[in-house]
């Protein structure tokens, strides 16, 4: 494994803080070493008063004096201490060094010779010696560490999106590090006793961990002290300067007295700086004038002519001639003497400025008759005539598009055709799901209802009814399994077979009618609705004195049980389109062709009246949660209204090119659809939020094609699975097209 080398400025740092640490040594040394001596004063001071009259001392005392004063001993590391106190400064292992002098202060070795003063003085030299070639190092970039990443000045920004931040010497990506939690960093920082010393590298994706020493010199920086110890900032003024053999200054020229009198020039020079600035002539705070690093080199010259006063507008530039005002014009330029003799027909204004000639060269072209007073014209044009600058807003188009979420964000939304459902022989006019989503139910103009098994396209039943159905509605009780079939001015309720026996059986007692029912009406002069039993089809058939157009469900009215029929309290403002239920409380929709009405059913009065501002409304869709309807109208318009905001429309959104058929919502999903007769049916977001401040979000979402076109019709219907993010569009084709996320 290869060590990577420390750079030469980690080198430095840890040698100056070496060079402290011996210097604090060296300073409790000679604190030592004082009261050695001290200490030492004393003992001769009392063997002085003790032995005043020994005149002659012998070899064994000196022996003993020696041993037991230690003086010379101490005068022999003394020696060796101020010999080696340069080689502290300046040594890398000063710590060593001083460590064993110390040791002989302390007196494991303070009764050493001569001799080994001499060798300990050899050592310490020897040891200078070595720091002083450590300390000479260069100054080369060779020592320092190279960086791991080699990307160079390229920002990091650019690798912001990549799972790597650069490449390395070999050439091979270097991946990002795993991001930690910031909870997690921080307890690792808390349990991390020297996290304060880390710093994250963003450049090579590492944390560094900062030395004692770059610590202490970042301390001596904060401090604003130099950053390395040694260093003297009150070095002794050195005069570079020879004064041996001058014995005069330079100049005994007496001063000017300019010098000491204040000049008149700058006085005036002043004045007119504070003058311009009064003026505003002068002015500090803005910032100098950029010059553009680039300019248009085929430019017009006039743009670029700064004028006082009014602005100056070039004038407009003639037309430039084309191939019609060549001498040699091709031929489908010059006009039949047919064409010249309707040019005299014509009024002065329509007539061409110019009819092209052909010459055989240049030297036959005749000199051009109207030259003056086309020159004329234009100069009484450009005389005359004013010019005014009229201001471009530029907008940047995709400024004024409204910032919506991305569609990515809005997922799961129907996108593809999953599965076709092909069986009838003329247009599907409409279909309905089950309210479980396990079976779709359709009606087509060619006189069948058939029910399809959603997942695998089987069709299980067909009730051949003979004439064109104009809708089917499947009732939103799973427990009984009733279609209602609008065909001309019936409607049939038919036992679609689906359920347990049990159900069966409640079923068919049900749909058992003993005797024909009318409806109870104060006036029995004419019958709305006859109820007939029909063992043919297997239900019961409404007759009904006008055209059915559309038939709806509600689970808080069951006049199914009773037989019976009941009129609409309410007087139609025109003639019905279609008609809807409250989802949760007992109120009526009915849109006539311009106008939706609200009606309350058990208080039988009019809530609200919405107006669309379209020219013929086509389908209604309210929302699950009450509050909010659409509108498909013929003219290809959307409208959203929001009841609690306003009668008139929150937004109309201009969809599709043809007549919109049939809109509808999901019950669970925040969607809705539209289908029209242009082959298309469109997918929008529609989210409706609980904060009656926050406005519904619409966004469209998907274009869903697929279907042709038959007679001038294309998609006829439209509804969505009552649980999954599916659509299902019946089409003039015969085709209903089931299209998943």
């Amino acid at each position: 494994m290869k060590v990577p080398r420390r750079s030469a400025r980690q080198k430095n740092l840890q040698k100056d803080a070496e060079k402290e640490e011996a210097i604090n040594l060296l300073e409790q040394k000679e604190n030592t070493e004082e009261v050695v001596e001290r200490s030492k004063d004393e003992e001769t001071a009392v063997e002085e008063e003790n032995f005043v009259e020994s005149p002659v001392v012998s070899d064994d005392d000196d022996e003993d004096f020696s041993d037991d004063d230690g003086s010379l001993g101490e005068s022999g590391s003394e020696d060796s201490h101020l010999s080696g106190e340069e080689d502290v400064f300046v040594s890398s292992d000063g710590e060593d060094s001083f460590d064993a002098k110390s040791d002989d202060v302390s007196g494991n070795g303070a009764s050493g010779s001569g001799r080994d003063d001499t060798e300990h003085g050899k050592d310490d030299d020897a040891e200078s010696d070595d720091s002083r070639t450590v300390v000479e190092e260069s100054d080369s970039s060779e020592d320092e560490v190279d960086p791991r990443n080699t990307v160079g000045d390229v920002p990091l920004k650019w690798y912001k999106e990549e799972e790597h931040i650069g490449y390395d010497l070999a050439g091979k990506k270097i991946k990002k590090k795993e991001r930690q939690d910031k909870l997690d960093s921080f307890l690792a920082s808390v349990d991390d006793s020297k996290n304060w010393r880390k710093i994250y590298d963003e450049y090579n994706d590492e944390e560094v961990e900062l030395t004692k020493e770059e610590v202490k010199v970042i301390k001596r920086l904060l401090k604003g002290k130099a950053p390395h110890a040694d260093f003297d900032p009150y070095v002794p003024y050195v005069d570079w300067f020879s004064w041996d053999d001058s014995k005069h200054p330079l100049s005994s020229a007496p001063e000017p007295k300019r010098r000491f009198i204040p000049s008149k020039w700058e006085s005036k020079k002043v004045v007119q700086y504070v003058r311009a600035i009064r003026k505003g002539l002068i002015k500090f705070d803005e910032k100098p004038k950029e010059e553009p690093s680039a300019y248009l080199l085929w430019g017009d010259d006039s743009s670029a002519i700064d004028r006082q006063g009014l602005a100056y507008i070039p004038a407009p530039k003639p037309k430039l001639p084309g191939h019609e005002e060549s001498y040699n014009p091709s031929l489908e330029y010059i006009p039949t003497q047919e064409e010249i003799n309707s040019y005299q027909l014509m009024f002065e204004e329509d007539r061409p400025k110019f009819i092209p000639k052909r010459f055989t060269s240049l030297r036959n072209v005749p000199a051009y008759e109207k030259a003056v007073n086309e020159n004329f014209g234009r100069c009484l044009d450009l005389y005359l005539c004013p010019r005014a600058r009229k201001k471009r807003i530029n907008i940047d188009p995709e400024s004024l598009k409204p910032k919506l979420p991305s569609r990515k964000d809005l997922r799961p939304y129907p996108t593809s055709c999953y599965l076709e459902y092909k069986g009838h022989k003329g247009p599907v006019v409409s279909i309905s799901t089950e309210s479980t989503g396990q079976w779709i139910a359709s009606g087509s103009s060619d006189g069948t209802v058939r029910i399809w098994e959603v997942e695998t396209g089987r069709c299980i039943k067909i009730w051949e009814l003979g004439e064109s159905v104009s809708h089917v509605s499947w009732n939103p009780l799973p427990e009984r399994p009733i279609l209602a079939v609008c065909m001309g001015e019936d409607v049939y309720l038919l036992n679609t077979g689906l359920g347990n026996a049990e159900e069966q059986k409640s079923l068919e007692e049900l749909l058992r009618v003993e005797t024909p029912s009318t409806p109870d009406d104060s006036d029995n002069d004419k019958t709305a609705v006859n109820w007939i039993q029909d063992d043919k089809h297997g239900g019961i058939r409404l007759k009904h004195f006008k055209t059915v157009s559309s038939v709806e469900w509600h689970l808080l009215i069951h006049l199914l049980s009773k037989k019976q029929t009941q009129r609409i309290p309410f007087k139609l403002h025109g003639l019905p389109v279609s008609t809807a239920f409250h989802p949760s409380r007992s109120a009526f929709f009915i849109s006539t062709k311009k106008n939706i009405r609200v009606y309350d059913l058990l208080k039988q009065k009019l809530i609200k009246k919405l107006e669309t501002g379209v020219r013929e409304v086509s389908s209604i869709a309210i929302h699950p949660g009450g509050d909010n309807l659409i509108v498909g109208s013929k003219d290809g318009k959307l409208c959203w209204f929001d009841m609690d905001l306003s009668s008139q429309p929150y937004r109309v959104l201009n969809c599709h090119p043809k007549d919109i058929n049939r809109v509808a919502f999901h019950r669970s999903y925040p969607l809705f659809a539209s289908s029209s007769d242009d082959c298309t049916a469109y997918v929008f977001h529609g989210m409706v939020y609980s904060d009656l401040n926050q406005n519904p979000l619409i966004v469209p979402l998907e274009i869903l094609r697929g279907h042709a076109s038959e007679n001038g019709r294309g998609v006829m219907d439209c509804k969505f699975h009552p649980r999954q993010p599916w659509l299902f569009t019946a089409g003039a084709d015969s085709v209903i097209k089931l299209y998943c996320h």
